[in-house]
């Protein structure tokens, strides 16, 4: 018999799938790493497990060590200019994806044969780029699913306009209909 009278405990809000599946693939992954380490050493001899590992914390922490270094001469610089009064253009920079190089080197550092492998594929420049492009849109697509899903409508939107230069410029696009041309022409860009 139902009184009608709501329960203290307030439901359990659903977890979401990632939630739910990323321990178990978590648990996957290390078995299927320690069943290969098991299988090199039955092959070989537990010296050549030991030397694998050993290579892979040498080279992955070689790698992170570089890129980090990368990452911080590239930090220098860009303040360097800015206190000179340069312009910092952003896309001038030939050598991007330090994070994503972070990441093949910690992925090397991992104990495992399968994770060593993802590292050296991360550390291949095409596959850098097709990550990162994944990853962008990827980020980008869920900023536009929040804004559609916030009450500030589309501010995000606004907040992501940007000028050719690189600069984030804030404002709105006001669209004239056409055949309503304004009497001077069209306006010079507000900046150079």
């Amino acid at each position: 018999m139902t009184t009608g009278a709501q329960s203290p405990y307030p439901a359990r809000p659903r977890r979401s799938r990632l939630r739910t599946l990323l321990p178990l693939g978590v648990a996957a992954w290390l078995v299927l790493e320690i069943w290969l380490l098991t299988l090199v050493a039955g092959a070989s001899s537990g010296l050549v497990v030991f030397l694998i590992l050993l290579a892979g914390i040498v080279l992955g922490s070689y790698v992170i060590k570089r890129a980090g270094r990368r990452a911080f001469r590239n930090l220098t610089e860009t303040v360097q200019q800015q206190q000179g009064g340069e312009p910092v253009t952003p896309g001038a920079r030939t050598d991007e994806g330090n994070g994503l190089t972070m990441l093949g080197g910690l992925l090397i550092v991992l104990p495992g044969l399968i994770s060593d492998a993802l590292g050296l594929l991360l550390l291949v420049p095409p596959v850098q780029k097709a990550v990162s492009r994944y990853a962008e849109r990827t980020f980008e697509r869920k900023l536009r699913e929040a804004a559609a899903q916030s009450p500030l409508g589309d501010a995000f939107a606004q907040a992501r306009m940007r000028h050719p230069d690189g600069k984030v410029v804030q404002g709105e696009v006001i669209r004239d209909e056409p055949g309503s041309g304004s009497p001077e022409g069209p306006r010079p860009p507000l900046a150079k």
